[in-house]
């Protein structure tokens, strides 16, 4: 019996890249897992929604929310109807690479561990230059979730976090923006034991590309971050 892998997609105004994600997942595919794809598109009002419509092939489930909510709120609504054993974000653009979920699938396969992070700063094969200002801001995030929980990842925004379903209670998650992923890991770093980092490929884009994250962001990570521990 397969293993199932669902990948969240929080997907707002992503017109230019949206279907070229999509078929990149579907060409990653390995027998030994099954691959749930769950878009979830977060008010978009550029061309994104008619593009899902018409390539429905694409994936498996979709939630269609006529407002912006926040990276955070979709994460949480696809997490709601996720049915895999296992969790992994995905970002709608193309800053990062889906040949990497195969090695997120060998580990699983062969040491089972209960999280895995992906780093940008352990890449595979190539990492693209930085802004300084997000650079710095990670570094800043990493140093200070590490400090607290007394862990040592290099990277705890990469996109690509991915743990077993069951050790996450989404009814615990209280926010919507960015700095979910911070409340995530702070409830992972708890109930899971077996921890582990890979390193993984990055194509980061600028603002003028369309990146959403801001350096100000770090202000409501480094709080959630902090709230985390207790």
């Amino acid at each position: 019996m397969n293993k199932k892998l669902s990948i969240i997609i929080a997907v707002y105004n992503e017109e230019k890249t949206i279907i070229q994600i999509l078929k990149k997942i579907i060409n990653t595919k390995k027998n030994h897992f099954e691959y749930e794809v769950i878009v979830v598109n977060d008010g978009s009002t550029d061309n994104t929604t008619k593009l899902l419509e018409q390539n429905k092939n694409l994936y498996s489930r979709i939630l269609n929310f006529k407002k912006n909510s926040g990276k955070g709120f979709a994460i949480k609504e696809g997490l709601k109807i996720a049915s895999g054993e296992y969790i992994i974000f995905q970002d709608a653009d193309l800053e990062y690479d889906p040949n990497d979920l195969n090695y997120f699938c060998d580990l699983y396969d062969k040491i089972d561990p209960d999280l895995i992070i992906g780093s940008r700063f352990r890449y595979r094969d190539y990492t693209r230059s930085h802004n300084f200002l997000n650079y710095l801001g990670n570094k800043i995030i990493t140093l200070s979730f590490n400090i607290i929980h007394n862990c040592t990842f290099t990277d705890i925004y990469a996109c690509y976090l991915s743990f077993k379903k069951k050790f996450l209670d989404v009814s615990k998650l209280k926010s919507n923006g960015f700095e979910q992923q911070a409340e995530i890991l702070g409830i992972l770093i708890k109930t899971t034991k077996k921890k582990f980092e890979i390193p993984i490929n990055y194509s980061g884009r600028e603002i003028s590309d369309g990146k959403k994250i801001r350096f100000y962001h770090i202000f409501l990570v480094i709080y959630q971050i902090i709230i985390s521990k207790f």
